[in-house]
C-alpha cells in the first residue's frame, strides 16, 4: 500500500547508533524547535524531590467550569454549569474555580446565580477568574457579591516571548503593570463586602525566568499582606508543556525553597497536557513542595488538556492514600461530565473508561480469574468480607468495585480470548466449574465463532454455544435413551434408540456410569470413560448439578456435558451428548 505524503526516513543511520537500531535521519524539521534547557534557566542542581513520598492528597481544584469551559466549542450554560458545580460539591471539593465572569455574559451569570442561589455549601470557596486589567477586575469583583468568600484569581503571562510578542512589556514594565493591577484588586476586594483571598499566576511559568517569576511573587505576596492564616495562593502553570516532567518539578522545588513568606503562601500546580505528561507533571510537583492541584475531570482543557483530576486522585488511592473525594460511583460522575461538556470520555481512560478494567488477552483473563479465586480465598481465610480484603489482583490495580463498577465487564471475549477468561464468565453467569482439561476444548469452538464472526461474544452468547456444544446432543443426537432405570448402584437398565431402532439394554458395573457404559456395549456402542466430575452450580436443594465427562467413544476422545437437579441425571446426560459428539 502507498502512502504518497509520507516520506520514509532515507538518511544516514547514526554513526554512534548501535548496531540494532538501524533508524535513519528523516526529513522532519526538528531544527526548528528547541529544548527546554535552551528556553529557560533550570538553576536547581540539589533536588530533593526525587526522593519524596506522597502521603496525603494535595487540595484538589477543578477548573472544569473556567478552563475546561473554554476549551468547549459549546460552552456550557447555567443549568449545565449548575449540575456539574452541584456534582463537584458531591464528591468533596472544597475550592472550585467557578469562571472568568468577564470573558462573557453566561459566565458572569452564573456566578450570580451562585452568589444569590444559597448553592454554595459554607465549607465549599469559589474561585473567580480575571486578567490583571482594572476593568475586568472590576467586573470579576462586581460578580461576586453576596458570597459569604470567594477567592479571585488575577493572572498575567510572563514568559519572554509572552511578554515581548503578545504584552509589549519589558520585565520592570509588566513587574509594576502586574502591581498596578493587584493593588486595583485589593481596594475593590476591600469595598466588595466579601471574605477576599488573592491567587496570582504566572502564566506559562514554565517558560518564565525562575527569578522573574520569584520577584514578581514575592511582590505580591508582600503587597497583599500574606499570612498563615490568610495565605495567598501562587499558581505555577505549566500552560504548553515543553519539558519533560522532571524539569517542572525542579521549577517547582526552586519555588518552594525560595519564596519569601513561604508559610504564607498555598504553592499550586497547574499543569496542562501538550506532551502527554501532564499527570507526571502534576505528581512530581507534589513531591517538590505543591500543596494544591488545578486540573478537570477527565482531563478536558485546551489543546489536548489539563491535568486528569481523577487520574491523579484515583493513583493516589491505589497507592493507599485517602485522595479525599467521593469516586465511589465513576460511571454516574463520567455520565455527568459528559453530558455537561457534551465530550465523550475515552473508553480506556484511566479508572472511568467503560472498557478500562475489561481484559480481552486470554493470558490476562486467566490471570485476573485465579486473582479473583485467590482474594475470594483470602478474604475467607481472614473472616472478612471480600470489599474488606486487601487487594492483589492481577491487571487490576485497583477493585472496579470500590468504585462502583461490577464485575461483569472485567472478562469479555472476542478472538484474542483464552480459555481462563471464557471458564470465568461461565462459573460467574451460569455456575459451571468447567474441568481443567475441559477448558482448552470449549476455548477452540469459541474461538472458531469468534474468529468466524470478527464479533465480541457475549455470556449469553457463550452459554448458547456451550449448551449447543456439550448439552443438547443428549436430546437431540441420533443415539438418545427413550427410557432408563438404575436398580441399586451397579445395574443399569434402558431402552437405546439409534439408526432408528430400539434396543432394550442391561448393564453392570462398579458405579452407575460404569454400568450405563456396560449397557451400551450391547447396543453396540463402545464408551470409556476418562475423567468424571460434578459439581452443584447454586445453593439450595432446587439448583441444577452440573456434571462433565471426558469419554473415548471408539477411537474418539470426547467430552459432555448434562445439567440437572438430579445428579445421576445430570451424569447420563453427560455421557450421551459425548455419545452423540461422535456421530
Amino acid at each position: 500500500m502507498s502512502f504518497p505524503t509520507l516520506r520514509t526516513p532515507a538518511g544516514p543511520v547514526p554513526s554512534d547508533a548501535p548496531h540494532w537500531n538501524p533508524q535513519r535521519a528523516s526529513a522532519m524539521p526538528y531544527h526548528r524547535y528547541q529544548a527546554a534547557h535552551d528556553r529557560v534557566a533550570l538553576p536547581l542542581t540539589d533536588r530533593t524531590w526525587p526522593s519524596a513520598r506522597v502521603e496525603r492528597a494535595p487540595l484538589w481544584v477543578p477548573v472544569d467550569l473556567r478552563d475546561g469551559n473554554q476549551a468547549l466549542a459549546e460552552p456550557m450554560d447555567t443549568p449545565r454549569k449548575r449540575r456539574m458545580f452541584d456534582l463537584m460539591v458531591t464528591m468533596g471539593f472544597k475550592e472550585i474555580e467557578i469562571g472568568y465572569p468577564a470573558a462573557s455574559r453566561t459566565d458572569f451569570d452564573f456566578v450570580r446565580h451562585l452568589a444569590t442561589s444559597g448553592a454554595v455549601p459554607d465549607d465549599v470557596t469559589v474561585v473567580v477568574f480575571t486578567p490583571a486589567r482594572t476593568e475586568l477586575i472590576d467586573q470579576t469583583v462586581a460578580s461576586i457579591a453576596g458570597l459569604p468568600r470567594a477567592v479571585v484569581h488575577m493572572y498575567t503571562a510572563t514568559a519572554p516571548t509572552w511578554r515581548e510578542v503578545v504584552l509589549g512589556r519589558s520585565r520592570d514594565e509588566l513587574h509594576e503593570l502586574i502591581r498596578d493591577s493587584a493593588r486595583h484588586l485589593m481596594r475593590g476586594a476591600d469595598r466588595s463586602g466579601v471574605d477576599v483571598r488573592f491567587q496570582f499566576a504566572p502564566e506559562v511559568f514554565n517558560l518564565t525566568e525562575p527569578d522573574y517569576a520569584l520577584e514578581i511573587c514575592d511582590s505580591l505576596t508582600q503587597l497583599w499582606e500574606a499570612s498563615p492564616d490568610r495565605p495567598v495562593t501562587i499558581n505555577l502553570p505549566a500552560t504548553v508543556e515543553i519539558a519533560t516532567p522532571n524539569v517542572y518539578a525542579d521549577q517547582i522545588e526552586y519555588m518552594h525553597r525560595n519564596l519569601a513568606r513561604r508559610d504564607s503562601v498555598i504553592l499550586s500546580a497547574h499543569p496542562h497536557n501538550d506532551r502527554g505528561t501532564g499527570v507526571a507533571c502534576a505528581e512530581l510537583a507534589v513531591l517538590a513542595g505543591a500543596q494544591r492541584v488545578e486540573g478537570c475531570l477527565f482531563g478536558n482543557g485546551e489543546r489536548t488538556g489539563n491535568v486528569d483530576l481523577v487520574t491523579l486522585a484515583l493513583n493516589l488511592f491505589a497507592q493507599g492514600v485517602d485522595p479525599m473525594i467521593d469516586f465511589s460511583d465513576i460511571d454516574t460522575i463520567r455520565d455527568v461530565v459528559e453530558q455537561c461538556n457534551r465530550l465523550p470520555v475515552h473508553p480506556r481512560h484511566p479508572y472511568g473508561g467503560e472498557l478500562v478494567h475489561t481484559a480481552f488477552s486470554g493470558t490476562h483473563q486467566d490471570a485476573i480469574a485465579k486473582g479473583f479465586a485467590a482474594h475470594a480465598k483470602q478474604a475467607a481465610d481472614l473472616g472478612v468480607p471480600a470489599e474488606e480484603a486487601p487487594w492483589s489482583v492481577p491487571y487490576l490495580p485497583i477493585d472496579p468495585a470500590d468504585v462502583g463498577r461490577t464485575y461483569e465487564a472485567v472478562i469479555r471475549v472476542n478472538s484474542q480470548s483464552g480459555k481462563g477468561g471464557i471458564a470465568h464468565l461461565l462459573h460467574t453467569h451460569r455456575g459451571l466449574d468447567l474441568p481443567a482439561a475441559m477448558r482448552p476444548d470449549f476455548s477452540a469452538h469459541v474461538q472458531r465463532v469468534a474468529d468466524d464472526t470478527g464479533e465480541e461474544l457475549s455470556p449469553r452468547r457463550l452459554w448458547e454455544l456451550f449448551r449447543a456444544t456439550y448439552l443438547d446432543p443428549a436430546e437431540t443426537g441420533p443415539v438418545t435413551l427413550a427410557s432408563w432405570q438404575l436398580t441399586g448402584d451397579d445395574q443399569f437398565s434402558c431402552v437405546v434408540r439409534a439408526d432408528g431402532q430400539e434396543h432394550e439394554c442391561r448393564g453392570t458395573g462398579n458405579g452407575p456410569l460404569s454400568a450405563l457404559t456396560d449397557a451400551l456395549r450391547h447396543a453396540g456402542i463402545t464408551v470409556d470413560i476418562l475423567e468424571f466430575s460434578e459439581h452443584a452450580t447454586g445453593n439450595g436443594a432446587q439448583s441444577p448439578a452440573a456434571a462433565y465427562v471426558h469419554c473415548q467413544v471408539g477411537e474418539v476422545t470426547v467430552w459432555g456435558a448434562g445439567l440437572d437437579t438430579s445428579v445421576l441425571t445430570a451424569s447420563v446426560q453427560a455421557v450421551m451428548a459425548a455419545v452423540n459428539r461422535t456421530r
